[in-house]
């Protein structure tokens, strides 16, 4: 893996894209975090993160000039809360192939105006019932999903289903469903049923987010022959590691 260093985003190609945007390429070289783009003195209209090992989408500074991210072919299970308020002016966001699961997993894009363009494509989200319709609905201003046009007919639709009584009830399954784990928040009582003490637990997790192959992961079963314990904790803090 490569950390995302003030370095990295001098040195990556910078260009004028075919629609005269200025854009940053980042793609593969195995970024694990979004970090250090205040380095970009946000001088880009748009960033992409293609092909990269990124597990979780937050970590921006303020970038008033950014209008489109490019994150297919990641690892995304998260998405952070009030992106708003770092990148408020961002009108594509595209997905396509990461690991979104739950559509309450998505309630962060709510926030974020002026988005227009968003794909979900190849992610296991896109399989739930409802998925189209719901994020027409949560999400009013947007004009395509899966560059897919939304016609004013699923609008209707969106706005009359969710706007119902079985609407609301569907909504709330869905809220229900969403990621909602505080990194330590239960890890506790996991040590406790495996008879752990906290520092055990605090090593274990601290192995977790700094194993970078599947090697590692198979050394860390060994040693601490915790392996269902091991699967537990890398779920919750979101970190998908043992996926090849």
């Amino acid at each position: 893996m490569v950390k995302l260093t003030a370095e990295l985003v001098q040195n990556s190609m910078q260009y004028i894209n075919p629609v005269k945007d200025r854009e940053l390429d980042l793609r593969g070289y195995r970024i694990p975090e979004i970090e250090n783009l205040g380095a970009t003195g946000d001088q880009f209209d748009t960033i992409d993160f293609s092909d990269n090992d990124i597990r979780k989408l937050d970590g921006f500074p303020y970038l008033k000039r950014l209008k489109c991210l490019f994150f297919n072919n990641n690892r995304i299970v998260r998405i952070g809360d009030h992106l708003e308020e770092y990148i408020p002016n961002l009108e594509t966001l595209i997905l396509t192939g990461n690991h979104i699961e739950e559509l309450g997993d998505l309630e962060p894009l709510v926030s974020l105006e002026n988005l227009v363009c968003l794909s979900l494509l190849h992610n296991p989200v896109t399989a739930k019932q409802h998925y189209r319709l719901y994020l027409i609905y949560k999400l009013p201003n947007l004009r395509l999903l899966d560059f897919r046009k939304i016609k004013l007919k699923e609008r209707e639709e969106a706005k009359h289903l969710f706007k119902s009584k079985k609407g609301k009830e569907i909504q709330k399954e869905i809220a229900k469903r969403a990621k909602t784990f505080v990194p330590g928040s239960s890890i506790g009582q996991l040590a406790k049923n495996q008879g752990l003490s906290e520092d055990e637990v605090r090593k274990i997790r601290d192995a977790i987010n700094n194993a970078s192959s599947l090697e590692e992961v198979e050394r860390l079963q060994n040693n601490y022959k915790l392996d269902k314990f091991l699967v537990k904790i890398s779920k919750m803090e979101g970190t998908e590691i043992f996926e090849s």
